[in-house]
């Protein structure tokens, strides 16, 4: 998870990154938690480590804005949104078993939360999904 904000005063974008993890214990993405520093219209890398036995991985690239849902970026297949197409973008590197993501030309309005995750997101099954609800006084 990165988070990018921006100090109007001294103008740097401060990156908080984390990590996300996926629930299979032999499938995970790993994003080291760091601070950094950059200046508005730099280039910045986000890394994003992964673990799993699938010899071909698909990995995407979320992005939360603050007050906002998780909304898709790209995927390691091209699969790219068409307003990230031109500052975003992340190859997977099967070697090193990574897929960094990389911003070009740094803005304030890059400002949010990235998430890296691995395929699938979504766990399927095969039963019935039953909502609980509950009401407080």
């Amino acid at each position: 998870m990165l988070i990018l904000m921006m100090t109007h005063w001294k103008k740097y974008l401060v990156l908080f990154i984390s990590y996300f993890l996926e629930c299979k214990s032999e499938d995970a993405v790993h994003q080291n938690i760091r601070v950094e520093t950059a200046d508005e219209g730099a280039d910045v890398i986000i890394n994003c480590s992964y673990t799993t036995t699938d010899p071909r991985p698909t990995l995407f690239w979320y992005q939360q804005k603050v007050n906002g849902f998780p909304k898709y970026m790209l995927s390691t297949y091209g699969n790219n949104e068409e307003e990230f197409k031109k500052s975003f973008n992340a190859s997977l590197n099967t070697q090193t078993k990574s897929v960094p993501l990389t911003i070009k030309n740094l803005r304030v309005s890059d400002s949010a939360v990235y998430y890296c995750a691995l395929k699938p997101t979504v766990t399927e099954t095969y039963s019935t999904l039953i909502q609980k609800l509950c009401v407080s006084n």
